[in-house]
């Protein structure tokens, strides 16, 4: 397998890109047309991507048959932390003698179950973008002849079980995604995407008027299923604002948020995005409304000196000011309804720590 040979710089470190399920089914797709219409197999193939740029990538496995070859591609996902990491994708291409390109999938590519995921419900993943590559590589081959083309991945039903992909409405396998045909490691818009597609896939299959509760984490999966099926949950990780801002958008006005007292303490404070490279409010906040209630200035200066969320909310409960908790979560409301500018909707907000569990009832 082919690595790419392009980095980027990610906060001083260097990351080194990918590519994607995309340009992986694309590069195994031209490598089986080809073997097709020579009768000969090649271990290295080369595509463009919307982003601009070339990819060589190596052909790993290859078949040609009768009326049809078969050539495979696996992924390289750089840096980027992706659970389809060196998935080997593989494309079954036959001739057709219409001139007609016609793209499916079969084992392993997940299936729409719902409307709004780039395709109807029935349809295999494969986004339009790819399909777009595979259909210009294919036209410029040059040859007068038609295509079918079939996309199959012996690992992706195990792999999906891995990813997001049946929380909006992807079944039975992976995506075949990618709108650039490069990923960039650790990139914030596509994180931010997938968390969209989501809250989308939640407004098609029950509608706006239920309540959406929004967690960064794991431990808001847990609690929801405490709530009952009525809950929607979505995991925003630190973009509390922007993915509110989104969901407000898509008609939502009925909202729960869950999060731990670290993250939450600075959403108290007004702070929308909540990872540590770009705000850190926690004792500040802790300060802030324990001094609206007038506590005595010795605790506010030993809470100052914490270093965690954790130390902080161990040290308030021995002393009795526990109180605090519940005007934290009641600030959280306000700065959510001041933010979307809408005092009518309907916000609550709830905070857990490791060794307490919930911190207020």
């Amino acid at each position: 397998m082919k690595k790419l040979d392009l980095y980027i710089d990610k906060d001083g470190e260097k990351l080194r890109c990918g590519y994607t399920t995309g340009s992986t089914a694309t590069g195994a797709t031209k490598a089986a047309a080809i073997m097709l219409l020579s009768q000969r197999e090649i271990s290295e193939i080369k595509i463009k991507t919307p982003a601009g740029v070339d990819l060589d990538l190596e052909v790993e496995s290859a078949e040609i048959g009768k009326d049809y070859a078969i050539a495979s591609v696996k992924k390289d996902s750089g840096d980027d932390p992706d659970a389809t990491k060196e998935v080997e994708i593989f494309s079954k291409v036959s001739l057709r003698d219409d001139g007609e390109i016609f793209i499916t999938g079969g084992p392993g590519v997940g299936r729409i179950t719902q409307k709004g995921i780039y395709g109807d419900i029935g349809d295999y993943a494969i986004n339009p973008v790819p399909r777009q590559m595979m259909e210009r590589e294919l036209l410029d081959l040059g040859e007068d002849t038609g295509y079918n083309v079939e996309i199959f991945i012996p690992q992706g039903e195990e792999i999906s079980k891995r990813t997001f992909n049946k929380n909006i409405g992807i079944e039975g396998g992976i995506s075949i995604i990618g709108t650039k045909g490069i990923v960039y490691p650790m990139s914030e818009e596509a994180l931010l995407k997938s968390i969209y597609m989501e809250i989308e896939s939640i407004k098609l299959k029950q509608g706006t008027e239920k309540t959406l509760m929004l967690t960064p984490g794991n431990y808001g999966e847990e609690y929801a299923k405490k709530l009952g099926d009525d809950i929607k949950v979505v995991q925003v990780s630190n973009y509390v604002g922007r993915c509110l801002k989104y969901a407000y958008k898509a008609g939502f006005r009925d909202f729960f948020l869950l999060g731990h007292i670290g993250k939450f303490s600075k959403l108290s404070m007004g702070a929308f995005n909540t990872h540590n490279e770009t705000v850190d409010l926690r004792m500040e906040a802790f300060v802030y409304y324990l001094a609206l209630k007038g506590v005595d200035l010795d605790h506010l200066k030993t809470i100052d000196k914490f270093l965690t969320a954790e130390e902080a909310s161990k040290y308030i409960f021995e002393n009795n000011l526990d109180f605090v908790f519940k005007d934290m979560e009641a600030g959280c409301q306000r700065r959510i309804k001041k933010y979307l500018k809408d005092d009518q909707i309907k916000v609550q907000v709830k905070m857990y720590s490791m060794s307490r569990g919930m911190l207020s009832d």
